[in-house]
């Protein structure tokens, strides 16, 4: 009797699923329905939402749902390494497999900006690899690429990773202008480029500084950061929480934007205003002259203050470096350890910021960790969308790019959850990129700006979250530091990552012993910048280190600030 009750109940647990099974839902996606593939650094949140979006816009206007096959494999920088890993992978099998030599900088060759011209077989294996889009030729069998900074989207359009949408065809009505000829997306706004040939910006992005209000009081300082040099401070002293710039590229871009705020600073203090600025750039673009080189009508001593700017704001990154608790490889934990009260403060992305702030703040309490945009640095930067080269679904691929772009999914960035049309769980808190979220002279325009105000979760016609409004208040020239992105995330990981534990042991005995200024010889020796294999300037982080393999740059300048570093301790024991 016991044992065949204990059949009966393992029976009935066996069958309990078959008895409360559902059938799916009518429009559920079942397999041989559509399958996109698609790469990206963006959260789940982020993507069920997107998944689920796009799923019902495809149905209704198709017939088909689909389901989304996200490829997350880390940061942007990381996407990147495999995106061409994978093509050049695949483009030597294609051309080999067309009888055709593989020459040993064959890599080096299909992903150059131009065709080579003085060597007609590389000129020919060039236009081989841009005239190829098939998944069966050559390809990295994943449809599209969704999110990360401009930078690594530009780079993957000059390296031929991506192609144009639409091909040599006009993108739709009603994605980067409406029927009546308003634009809706920018090209570029202040120097940021939005849009591309081959990447379209989907949503804004911002860098700043959060800060826990609390630990705050703790050490002492009564007055937030508000700048990037405050974060400097030697108060912070082990209280900042930063991100590795070599994982993610959006905190990549953060730190250039610091770098940036101090060139325009000492411009700025040279007494060149904006409207200057802007002529000798036009005038250096114009010349199309050496890296460096100037013009007639441009002073040097214009590109004297923008060079020593870049020096600033490397030392400043340095100083800020040497303040920090951690560096971490994801970049959404600085914010949750700000908001804990692990870190004092850090630096952030806007939304992280702001979505952390929401999400640690009790109901009916003031929030305890506050994000602020620094004054004067940064800018307003695009978070893009690319359609693969050879993509096995092409035409869906670019389906959902129109759907990110136009009004369904633009939408989901900053709708509140359950607001019709937004998203279904998550409230994202990102800034849409289309204008027709943000306030507006134009009529048309502003009367659809009215129409969403109570769906949105951030009061985006107010001055400091109208993207429009702060993308005016920081102009970007990218000459100044665009070139120099790559190196600086180099830069940062020898300075301040590889070698922590003597520039800390350093930065502790100099604050200890009286701080920078009571210790000139300690700080000529903590500031010192690398001779390998020439001293490190603006110019030649550009002219003389792109040529230089990078294992060895990582090698010899890690080294370098070890042993500045030790050197930089023992004098300010001696003070």
């Amino acid at each position: 009797m016991k044992q065949a009750l204990i059949v009966l109940i393992a029976a009935l647990v066996i069958a309990l699923p078959f008895v409360f099974h559902r059938p799916p839902p009518q429009g559920e996606w079942r397999p041989g329905d559509p399958e996109l593939i698609i790469v990206t650094p963006h959260n789940e949140a982020i993507r069920q939402e997107f998944a689920e979006a796009f799923s019902v816009w495809h149905q209704k206007r198709y017939g088909k749902p689909v389901r989304i096959d996200w490829r997350v494999i880390g940061g942007t920088t990381e996407i990147m390494r495999y995106l061409a890993a994978e093509y050049a992978a695949s483009a030597k099998r294609f051309v080999r497999a067309q009888g055709l030599g593989w020459p040993a900088n064959g890599t080096e060759i299909i992903f150059s900006r131009n065709a080579p011209s003085d060597a007609p077989s590389e000129e020919a294996l060039w236009q081989a690899f841009r005239a190829s889009d098939s998944p069966d030729e050559i390809s990295c069998q994943m449809d599209v690429f969704f999110g990360g900074g401009e930078y690594d989207h530009q780079k993957a359009q000059r390296q031929g990773l991506t192609v144009p949408a639409w091909g040599t065809n006009a993108p739709p009505v009603g994605l980067f202008e409406d029927a009546h000829g308003r634009v809706l997306i920018p090209q570029a706004v202040n120097g940021e480029a939005w849009r591309g040939a081959a990447f379209y910006g989907t949503v804004l992005s911002a860098f700043g500084i959060c800060y826990n209000k609390d630990r705050l009081a703790d050490l002492g300082i009564a007055d937030p950061p508000h700048t990037w040099e405050d974060l400097a401070d030697e108060r912070y002293f082990g209280y900042l929480g930063l991100t590795d710039p070599t994982k993610s590229g959006s905190v990549a871009k953060a730190f250039e934007m610091l770098v940036h705020a101090q060139c325009a600073k000492a411009v700025n203090a040279a007494g060149f205003d904006r409207e200057t600025i802007s002529a000798y750039e036009a005038a250096i673009r114009n010349a199309k002259l050496a890296h460096g080189k100037l013009p007639e009508g441009v002073p040097q001593v214009y590109q004297d203050a923008i060079e020593q700017g870049w020096l600033n704001g490397v030392s400043l990154l340095r100083r800020i470096g040497a303040n920090a608790l951690y560096f971490s490889d994801s970049s959404s934990k600085t914010p949750v350890d700000v908001s804990m009260g692990v870190v004092a403060a850090g630096i952030a992305i806007d939304f992280m910021g702001r979505f952390q702030s929401e999400m640690s703040t009790p109901p009916g309490q003031e929030p305890v960790m506050v994000y602020v945009n620094p004054e004067a640095g940064s800018s307003m930067t695009a978070d893009p969308i690319s359609l693969l080269r050879g993509a096995p679904s092409r035409e869906l691929g670019v389906r959902f790019i129109e759907f990110v772009l136009g009004e369904d999914g633009q939408r989901l960035w900053n709708y509140k959850a359950g607001a019709p049309g937004g998203p279904r769980r998550f409230a994202l808190r990102r800034l849409p990129i289309r204008s027709d979220f943000y306030p507006s002279a134009d009529p048309a325009l502003q009367a659809v700006v009215e129409t969403r105000r109570e769906h949105l979760s951030d009061p985006l016609w107010q001055p400091d979250t109208d993207a429009y409004h702060l993308a005016e208040a920081f102009r970007y020239e990218p000459r100044w530091t665009t070139s120099h992105f790559g190196i600086q995330r180099d830069l940062v990981r020898c300075m301040c990552m590889d070698s922590a534990e003597e520039m800390k042991a350093a930065w502790r005995v100099i604050l200890r012993n009286g701080g920078p200024a009571a210790n000139p010889e300690a700080m000529k020796h903590f500031e010192a910048l690398p001779d390998f294999p020439l001293p490190l300037t603006w110019e030649s982080a550009i002219t003389g280190y792109t040529k230089v393999p990078r294992m060895d740059i990582l090698r010899e300048w890690t080294a370098f600030f070890r042993r500045q570093y030790r050197l930089a301790e023992q004098a300010a024991n001696k003070n």
